[in-house]
């Protein structure tokens, strides 16, 4: 990748300084539900005990505040520095979502504006200490991706990849997995999402489309593989209404399979 992804920033000390660690969560084609696998790891970690923020740098389309139930709400502004938005005790959140006058409202920039809105999220925002930064991450390996790897380089700790079974997903996964191997950023697994369907009546996993993809591509392309998330209608519900499915149903199939992950996370992560 050369220098593409770095830029020439400003001669000052590197963001989130008293982060301990830096995730980000990519995936290389849209519609895996990345962002329901962000909003659950930064909740399931949250209910561990860890201080975690939960920042979303998808500019255009911003999706976690109405993930959390947070739509609506405007971040603290105190002498000129904006404050994350509070979540269930130990979560703070920040994304363009919450500086959006509706949720009609298109964002429609270009490279240099969306970079300079991911500056301000890092340089501006009085995150705090956290033990962990979840960095939830548009689709593909564009700007905003190039952004964060510029502005934080070799900070980052680490990257989740989202994937789902279908063959057509898995070849965009392995773009994420080159994307992260060529700028050096440690890759921490992938997770297999929507692997199979929970059946609403006998609570058995079907594999309506297929599953272990991701698993098999992971092991070809050696690199980790975290776990397999099932679907389950009280996944997209809780999207749908801001209850994550790890804070709501937390005994459930796709929340169990969450903590299962988290665990791996923070044993790579060192948390």
């Amino acid at each position: 990748m050369g220098e593409a992804g770095k830029g020439n920033e400003q001669e000052r000390e590197k963001p989130l300084q008293t982060v301990r660690k830096k995730l980000i969560v990519l995936s290389g084609k849209g519609g895996v539900g990345k962002s329901t696998v962000s909003v659950n790891l930064a909740v399931a970690l949250g209910l561990k005990g860890f201080k975690v923020g939960l920042l979303d740098i998808d500019i255009h389309g911003p999706n976690i505040p109405k993930m959390l139930g947070l739509d609506g709400i405007r971040p603290p502004i105190v002498e000129n520095r904006m404050y994350p938005v509070g979540y269930a005790d130990k979560i703070k959140v920040m994304s363009m979502g919450f500086l959006l006058p509706d949720e009609s409202q298109a964002v429609a920039w270009r490279g240099p504006l969306k970079h300079k809105m991911i500056q301000e999220f890092l340089y501006n925002v009085e995150w705090g200490e956290l033990d962990v930064l979840v960095i939830d991450s548009p689709p593909g390996t564009g700007d905003e991706i190039l952004s964060i790897y510029a502005l934080l380089e070799d900070t980052l700790n680490g990257a989740v990849i989202v994937g789902t079974p279908q063959k057509v997903a898995l070849s965009d996964v392995k773009k994420s997995i080159t994307f992260c191997k060529h700028t050096g950023i440690p890759i921490v697994g992938v997770i297999e999402n929507m692997s199979g369907l929970v059946c609403p009546k006998c609570g058995e996993v079907i594999d309506v489309f297929q599953s272990g993809g991701a698993e098999k591509m992971a092991e070809e392309m050696g690199v980790p593989f975290l776990g397999k998330i099932p679907m389950d209608p009280t996944v997209s519900r809780g999207g749908d209404a801001g209850k994550p499915v790890v804070l709501e149903n937390p005994d459930s199939k796709p929340a169990q399979a969450f903590f299962d992950i988290v665990e791996k996370i923070k044993q790579t992560l060192g948390l």
